[in-house]
């Protein structure tokens, strides 16, 4: 697949993900329940590491920017970073290589549960402790209760959406009818 194919394919994700991010999502004070994930685990599957961390980046500048849900802060963006390279080593499907279901599914599993320890129970939650002056341990235990929760949900979520657009795009998309010059 060409580059400005890939740009594409990235930049309609970025849309989405703002999409889901900022105007389909469920705030709280404390936390936030959104399918913004979705677009940056496709394409981790589908792109690779380099384009879902500039996706995840430029999604957390560009809605930051342009929709605020309050003052910008530096620690969520690296933890968006962060979460998009550890989806993007896990989960990336080379075009030229086979990958099984049960592989694909364990590999979804392991980056889903990586990502709700380390950044949204860590990382997120000391972030949410410096910005709103509450208490890190305060904050910890509704947030393990909430990834408790949104961690099989997500796998779910994404193992049935894959599914069903991964053909799609290997017939529609990936495939070798490149834009034209």
């Amino acid at each position: 697949m060409s580059k400005r194919k890939k740009i594409i394919i990235t930049s309609l994700l970025l849309a989405m993900q703002i999409i889901l991010s900022r105007f389909l999502s469920l705030k709280t004070p404390l936390f936030k329940l959104s399918f913004a994930f979705v677009p940056t685990m496709l394409c981790a599957t589908w792109l690779g590491l380099k384009y879902v961390v500039i996706l995840n980046i430029l999604g957390d500048l560009i809605g930051a920017t342009l929709f605020p849900t309050g003052p910008f802060f530096i620690g969520y963006t690296i933890s968006t970073a962060i979460a998009a390279i550890i989806y993007g080593l896990l989960l990336y499907k080379p075009e030229d290589k086979e990958v099984s279901t049960k592989t694909f599914v364990i590999k979804t599993i392991i980056s889903v549960v990586l990502v709700g320890i380390i950044i949204n129970i860590g990382l997120n939650t000391l972030w949410t402790s410096i910005t709103s002056g509450k208490a890190f341990i305060t904050l910890l235990g509704s947030r393990v209760v909430k990834n408790l929760i949104t961690i099989p949900i997500h796998i779910a979520i994404f193992l049935i959406i894959e599914k069903y657009l991964t053909p799609l795009y290997k017939k529609e998309i990936a495939s070798n009818n490149d834009i034209s010059q």
